[in-house]
């Protein structure tokens, strides 16, 4: 049997400049969410720190903290590594991401040693960019780690930190199995870390609009679609939009949902309710989870397709 041929691709046959490569990322992140195990969302590109400008700023979906990623061509460099830091002090970036062609060794250390010297929650990442094909096929775009933190991968027994109160623990523990349901047995969500905190959010697939699961106040367990596309015109406009079709989303659910557009605040919600508390014991914590997969799998199913919509169509009339 005849082999073909796996040929290395100069990745400027693909992009020209690394501002190009940063255009594709950015709207590609979840190439590079699928390597450090999170969702990200895009918060802007070229984001200005002082005289320079950060190329990507994300953040993790669940947890909302920054994530700066800085590209380059060609060797790694002092420059870069330099600017990366500037970057992360400016944005009080939690992960840092350096992408490049290949790296220096003594690169590769000072990502170790700021891995193993900074806080657990500061996390350090390296990338080498690679294209290759077989033959004439199609190029395949692939990131071959070279640094990541030592405890990634860390089992939730592992993460549980020993001066978090009882509370945030529970809270730990109930998103983890949560979000291990969602990811292996629905294919929901690449999240992998439960957090101890009160709600947890999952990309949509739509830029601006996230599915969350919540404990929220009065003893009330909420699964939502969050809008918060940064603008609060935009929001609301977004908001009023579905809501004119109340009543077909609705019969597609199976329930009334709780619209709360929200004036005085920037973002708008859909939401449904249940009782329940994080103290409850752990058959009605069992019956929460599942209520809350159950809910947040309907919403993916109703609402995706109508937000990648709604983009699409914002996207038209701002190029009109």
């Amino acid at each position: 049997m005849p082999f073909g041929e796996l040929i290395q691709l100069d990745i400027r046959e693909i992009w020209t400049l690394e501002r190009d490569f940063s255009s594709w990322l950015a709207e590609n992140l979840n190439v590079l969410g699928e390597q450090i195990d999170i969702e990200l969302e895009l918060i802007r590109t070229e984001a200005p720190v002082q005289n320079f400008a950060a190329d990507i700023l994300a953040q993790d979906i669940a947890t909302t903290n920054r994530v700066i990623i800085e590209n380059q061509f060609g060797v790694s460099n002092h420059d870069h590594l330099g600017k990366m830091l500037t970057y992360a002090a400016g944005y009080d970036g939690y992960i840092c991401v350096w992408i490049a062609e290949s790296f220096q060794e003594a690169h590769i250390k000072s990502l170790e040693w700021l891995n193993e010297r900074t806080d657990s929650r500061t996390q350090f990442f390296a990338f080498e960019i690679i294209v290759i094909r077989i033959d004439d096929s199609r190029p395949v775009f692939q990131l071959r780690n070279q640094v990541k933190p030592n405890n990634w991968q860390r089992t939730i027994q592992e993460t549980i930190n020993t001066s978090l109160s009882p509370t945030q623990v529970s809270y730990q523990q109930y998103f983890q199995i949560l979000i291990d349901e969602l990811r292996s047995s629905h294919n929901f969500t690449r999240a992998r870390a439960g957090q101890p905190q009160s709600w947890y959010s999952f990309s949509s697939g739509a830029r601006g609009f996230t599915y969350g699961m919540s404990f929220a106040q009065g003893d009330r367990v909420r699964v939502d679609l969050y809008i918060d596309t940064q603008d609060f015109a935009k929001n609301k406009a977004i908001f009023d939009n579905l809501y004119s079709n109340k009543q077909r989303f609705e019969n597609s659910f199976g329930q009334e949902f709780s619209w709360e557009r929200l004036d005085n605040k920037r973002a708008s919600r859909i939401a449904v309710y249940r009782e329940g508390h994080i103290d409850s014991q752990q058959t009605v914590l069992d019956e929460i989870r599942n209520w809350s997969i159950e809910n947040l799998l309907k919403f993916k199913r109703i609402f995706t397709q109508e937000l990648l919509n709604t983009l699409r169509d914002q996207f038209e009339n701002d190029n009109n």
